[in-house]
């Protein structure tokens, strides 16, 4: 027995001493690859010298005698921090991730080679002007100066990741950067989902009246009459079913309308500042990763300093300020994408259905090389209205007539995308008119641009809007048929066209992705925003008071008051508020209680700590789901956020709207109110089953975590504990802290999409604008900037912004210097 216990020791210990040496080991090879920001280097390239000061939060400050040689440290830097991030977009614009991952990515790649956004990067590097195209090279060789660096100095490949997939890194390019800007475009689009969810929903509706309560128009805009979907292609099915399967890989650049981009920006006039200057808040919202698509960082150009969110593969500030210009960005929701129903010639299924008669596909072939697999060929086609998109991709098949197939038009498809210089152009301006001259060059994603400069405010929306005919029998608002001349694009409309705002009378500009302008079409804009309950909310807190400072734009950034909580609990609980009757404990009908009781004393607020936000969300998507499903049937599970026109027309009986709370099988006329009580149920069995059945103890940051997952490693269960970031955040869809929940089970109040970056600027003390972005600034999970600024994020604190060369080297974490070889 002695002898077995002195064996299991030593082999225990033996374990032990191998798993500690093993991990040491693991350590130190992938920590080779986080830079070291205390070293000089002698590089190639270079005019003149550069310095990187690093800020204690680890945001680079770069300074050089030169626009070019600044361009190159930031270059530089980003692929110090970033360089995974930055070659897995690339990768993914040039549809070329299985070459890493396998048949994982292959859907993915196929798509993105029809998109040919890679393609439409690199033919539109020739239409550049030389100062944007100084500024790329630049920023490419301070890149390529990294890579070369890693490769003699062997520092772990540059990023953990690349130990454990082995691409060849291909030099960067002016190209990829511009194709960065076309994965942003990417990210932020969703008309076309929006269109094929109108035609779906509209083939399913027995009553066509009941399409404008499920997928409202904004208050306050027109009816348009549209023609059935059925009508224009009888041949349809009533309902197909969706391809797709489950939720979308996290490599996927497009994440569905409801997560395609969303944003808050506002300013104040000096008439309307306590100190009498202008200020701006700007807090752009997107799916959030680990890290974040956002970094700081601080650019001494020769017209002065810039500093704000970048994005890395980009030379520009996107989101920021200088000493006399701010500037915030957030989705214009402008209806850039057309989808175009492409009849087949029945005798040659080579030829497509024109005006003209029929016409040839565009046609090439591409190879796609799998790894662990065999190569994939696929065929492309394009015809006039652009490239076709099989029906496997978006849900298009369910749309498709037989004998058809789908095209996309999209502003972004263009060899003409100068939009970087409208980047470059902001950072040097000084004016409110020089800002929005800079806008002329921009092309896509459309963006509203808020501007302000110490004594005015302004917005203009940027972008390039599709010239639509007035003819038009769709007007966008769902698929078209492409052989129809009424139907198909002329071009884009000049940029005069595009609604801008200066000097408000009131003092104060903003933007939620609300409805901006009362147009008709085509000069519309867009029939589908981004939000109808942020900015009432908004408009409140702007005019609650009379003058404004950066604590109080800080205040209204993080404000987590659901209006449309505010507005729908009394709709839908009004006949169940104190009308029950004493019930035993632990039955259904004392949770119920329970819940009304905390409900009728709630404000609205979704802050973390509390039930009731979560109590609310519960109900109102279990309503949703109950009031639609004997309608919609599968198409349901479409909806699985909350609409909240959609339940505010029910319960006000808006054109008949309470039509939907009958259950359509049932002999028994079911009334609103029934539906409400037995969603409340619903609901609280839900949340008893997930997080037991003491509701006082119930928490909605619990439920409505905010998940920053790594695209590739996040899903492992090898490395997800130590690349994912995890945070109990307050708000929600419709709150001004934004929280989008993912909807899908069995986690559906999951917060997957918020505000990765928030500015305040101040511009009677510029150096009191503050930032924060919400993981840090590396990308290495190894290094401690990794998320170094994700805690200060999630308790609504910043960091200053200031663009105080002292300050900025006072208590620095180093000072990187780069000297011409």
């Amino acid at each position: 027995m002695a002898t077995f216990l002195r064996w299991m020791i030593r082999i225990v210990t033996a374990a032990i001493v191998l798993t500690v040496t093993g991990l040491f080991i693991a350590w130190w090879i992938f920590s080779r690859s986080i830079p070291d920001y205390e070293a000089d280097w002698r590089v190639p390239g270079l005019t003149g010298e550069v310095e990187i000061v690093r800020s204690n939060a680890n945001v680079p400050h770069i300074f050089a005698s030169s626009d070019r040689d600044v361009f190159y440290g930031l270059g530089f830097a980003h692929a110090q921090d970033r360089l995974w991030q930055m070659l897995m977009l690339r990768r993914t614009a040039q549809g070329r991730l299985s070459e890493l991952f396998g048949e994982r990515s292959l859907r993915i790649d196929e798509l993105l080679r029809r998109l040919d956004l890679y393609g439409h990067a690199r033919r539109s590097v020739e239409a550049q002007d030389a100062a944007t195209m100084t500024m790329l090279e630049a920023y490419a060789d301070g890149v390529n100066a990294w890579l070369g660096l890693v490769a003699e100095e062997a520092l772990g490949r540059g990023a953990p990741e690349l130990l454990l997939f082995s691409p060849e890194i291909a030099p960067w390019r002016p190209a990829d950067s511009l194709a960065v800007m076309n994965m942003m475009a990417l990210q932020l689009a969703g008309h076309h989902e929006t269109e094929v969810l109108r035609a779906r929903t509209s083939l399913m509706l027995n009553d066509p009246a009941r399409l404008l309560d499920i997928l409202p128009d904004p208050p306050g805009a027109p009816i348009t009459e549209l023609p059935e979907y059925s009508a224009l292609f009888p041949e349809m099915p009533r309902f197909v079913a969706s391809l797709s399967d489950g939720p979308r890989d996290p490599l996927f650049p497009n994440m569905g309308p409801g997560l395609a981009g969303a944003s808050n920006a506002w300013a104040a006039a000096p008439s309307r500042s306590a100190t009498g200057s202008a200020l701006l808040a700007n807090d752009p919202h997107l799916s959030l990763s680990a890290p974040t698509i956002w970094y700081l960082a601080r650019l001494e150009l020769s017209t002065g300093g810039v500093i704000g969110g970048t994005v890395p593969g980009m030379p520009i500030v996107l989101v920021g300020r200088s000493e006399e210009l701010g500037w915030g960005l957030t989705s214009s929701y402008m209806d850039d994408i057309d989808l175009f129903v492409e009849q087949l010639n029945p005798d040659n299924p080579e030829q497509y259905r024109t005006p003209e008669g029929w016409a040839e596909f565009r046609t090439d072939r591409t190879i796609i090389e799998v790894a662990e697999a065999a190569p994939v060929t696929i065929t492309r086609r394009w015809t006039e209205n652009g490239p076709v998109i099989p029906g496997s991709h978006w849900d298009f098949a369910t749309v498709t007539p037989p004998g058809h197939v789908m095209a996309m038009a999209w502003t972004a498809l263009t060899d003409q995308n100068t939009s970087m210089r409208t980047g470059l152009e902001l950072m040097q301006a000084r004016t409110i008119e020089e800002a929005m001259a800079a806008g002329r060059h921009f092309v896509a994603p459309s963006q509203n641009l808020t501007i302000a400069t110490p004594d005015r405010i302004a917005m203009q929306v940027i972008g390039h809007m599709p010239w639509r005919l007035v003819e038009s029998e769709t007007q966008g608002r769902i698929p078209s048929r492409g052989w129809v001349a009424e139907e198909r694009w002329q071009g884009v409309t000049q940029y005069f066209a595009n609604p801008h705002f200066e000097d408000p009378e009131g003092g104060i500009i903003g933007n939620t992705n609300n409805r901006m302008i009362d147009r008709d079409f085509p000069l519309h804009v867009s029939h589908s925003w981004g939000d109808t309950q942020r900015i009432r909310r908004w408009e409140h807190l702007m005019q609650a008071r009379q003058v404004h400072t950066r604590d109080s734009f800080v205040e209204a950034q993080l404000d987590a008051v659901s209006q449309a909580a505010r507005t729908l609990l009394p709709l839908v609980g009004r006949e169940l508020w104190f009308t029950g009757q004493a019930a035993p404990s632990g039955t259904i009908e004392a949770y119920r209680a329970e819940a009304l009781d905390l409900l009728a004393a709630w404000n609205g607020e979704m802050n973390e700590h509390l039930p009731e936000p979560l109590i609310y969300a519960a109900w109102m998507r279990e309503l949703q789901q109950r009031l639609i499903r004997d309608e919609l049937g599968p198409l349901a599970a479409e909806f699985e956020r909350l609409e909240p026109i959609f339940i505010e027309r029910v319960y006000r009986d808006i054109g008949g709207a309470s039509d939907w709370c009958d259950v359509q099988p049932s002999t028994i006329e079911e009334s609103c109110t029934d539906i409400a009580r037995l969603a409340l149920d619903d609901a609280l069995q839900f949340l008893i089953e997930a997080y037991g059945d003491n509701i006082s103890s119930w928490r909605w940051g619990d439920a409505h975590e905010a998940v920053h997952e790594h695209q590739v490693l996040g899903g492992t269960s090898l490395f997800g504990w130590a690349v994912n970031i995890r945070q109990s955040t307050s708000g929600g869809d419709n709150t001004l802290n934004r929280g989008r929940t993912s909807g899908a089970l069995p986690l559906p109040f999951r917060n997957v999409h918020a505000a990765g970056y928030r500015g305040v600027y101040d511009f009677a003390d510029p150096d009191s604008s503050v930032f924060i972005t919400a993981t840090g600034q590396s990308g290495h999970p190894l290094s401690r900037f990794y998320d170094n600024l994700g805690e200060l994020w999630r308790r609504g604190e910043y960091i200053p912004m200031s663009l105080d060369p002292e300050l900025a080297r006072a208590g620095n974490i180093g000072v990187t210097t780069l000297s011409p070889r």
